[in-house]
């Protein structure tokens, strides 16, 4: 089965491109047209409508893999129309586009669509209320692929990093190097989670549903994250062990806890953002590892 895979050199489209490999051959997109390594593949920007369309009606895949989306949580407050323009009318076009030839879609949504004041972990039937444009675009998102009428799957996710791109681990070590004092906030609590993790599942479930029919009701909305929760201050204080014993960084700085408040950024963050995973993991038989267990591996992948 042809996989069309957009956004193939994110942090989570990079790990897709390596664990959807077994299961059939891969169309990877990207805005530059360039993979990771320089190898050329299709340019795709999901902003220009009739190119996705043109796109997906020429490649004609089983699956289409959405790695792609706007990502700049407070660029996004500038440019709400472009955070929508990527992250919720491209998923109309996607989904219209892989019903009229019967293909499948994945996509990715986050944590911001939920307001983050919950104080236990928020389910798929919980009710959204997002604190910014980005959270608004990516619900826009999932409610535009689930009215095209595709078969879809959309995985929401959290706090996702890993030992490549830009994202908080990455922050932390070059951080941790330059300054012997970090400031991070500790009143905001969600699920550090590995773009690997995040693929490999997805491996698993595509293949668990390659012959599964459109009426199949494993197809539908699903929390996908590592198990348990911290605070930004508890990801970054691991990190900065975990770095210090395993040689990355000469000395440990002191990683001294702040408040949101002390920290303001032109978006708001939700403050409790910890995502239940019971529907997948009773669903497709799996168990997810806790954060500390992802962590230490991605560790082990950095070379001091």
């Amino acid at each position: 089965m042809t996989i069309l895979l957009l956004g193939a050199d994110g942090q989570v489209g990079f790990e897709l491109h390596r664990a959807l490999a077994p299961l059939g051959p891969i169309k990877a997109t990207t805005r530059k047209g360039i993979l990771p390594g320089g190898i050329d593949c299709a340019r795709l920007d999901l902003a220009d409508a009739d190119a996705l369309r043109g796109l997906i009606e020429t490649t004609r895949p089983r699956w289409i893999v959405n790695a792609a989306a706007y990502t700049a949580v407070d660029r996004a407050e500038d440019e709400p129309e472009l955070a929508q323009r990527i992250n919720g009318d491209a998923l109309a076009v996607i989904g219209a586009a892989a019903t009229r030839i019967d293909a499948r879609v994945v996509h990715y949504s986050t944590d911001y669509v939920f307001a983050g004041t919950a104080n236990q972990p928020w389910r798929e039937d919980d009710a959204t209320g997002p604190l910014g444009a980005y959270g608004r675009s990516k619900i826009a998102g999932e409610a535009a692929l689930r009215a095209s009428g595709a078969v879809h799957l959309i995985f929401r996710t959290a706090w996702v990093y890993g030992p490549r791109g830009a994202n908080f681990l990455r922050t932390m070590l070059r951080l941790a190097r330059e300054r012997d004092r970090l400031t991070i906030v500790a009143d905001q609590t969600g699920t550090p989670t590995p773009a690997r993790l995040i693929a490999e599942t997805t491996a698993l479930i595509l293949h668990a549903l390659c012959d599964a029919s459109a009426s199949d009701p494993r197809f539908g909305t699903y929390h996908l994250t590592a198990n348990g929760h911290t605070t930004w201050h508890g990801f970054a204080s691991r990190i900065v062990d975990h770095a210090h014993r395993a040689g990355l960084i000469e000395r440990a700085p002191d990683v001294a806890a702040i408040s949101t408040d002390q920290y303001p950024t032109k978006a708001q963050r939700p403050a409790y953002s910890v995502l239940d995973t019971t529907k997948l993991q009773s669903t497709f038989g799996l168990a997810l590892p806790d954060w500390t267990e992802g962590l230490a591996r991605v560790m082990g992948e950095l070379n001091p």
